[in-house]
């Protein structure tokens, strides 16, 4: 699959899974909502403190599969390398995430307050390759 029809995929269905590499080898899944950026880079808010920030620090090695609300029916796998945005330099970036997500919000001093109360950082995911190329 060309990764700019997979990314056109992600701009219109957010619900996703992210698989990230734990310490000891094995895979962590973690469900997510993401957002893809100008860039075509793919968005993902989270805490600091999460596993998947850690693993990511130690291997960017990122997949994410998405699908549609639906569930069932047609979805993306992407793979790239992910990148941790902490704060203070994530926050427009939170902000564009959200509006890509759900639009805009009621009171963004609350929002950037939550942000930095919540410790959220976003992960950059770079992708490299997309599929499925067939279905099975």
């Amino acid at each position: 699959m060309d990764l700019d029809e997979a990314r056109s995929f992600l701009a219109e269905h957010h619900r996703s899974v992210l698989i990230t590499r734990r310490s000891g080898g094995g895979v962590q899944a973690s469900p997510v909502v993401h957002a893809v950026a100008d860039d075509g880079r793919i968005w993902i808010s989270s805490r600091e403190t999460a596993f998947k920030v850690r693993n990511l620090r130690r291997d960017p090695s990122a997949v994410l599969c998405a699908f549609t609300d639906r569930f069932f029916g047609p979805w993306v796998q992407v793979d790239g390398r992910a990148e941790i945005v902490s704060l203070p330099g994530a926050m427009d970036l939170l902000i564009d995430y959200y509006r890509r997500v759900a639009g805009e919000h009621d009171n963004w001093d609350d929002y950037r307050e939550a942000m930095e109360r919540e410790r959220r950082c976003v992960i950059a995911i770079a992708p490299e390759r997309a599929g499925p190329d067939r279905r099975g």
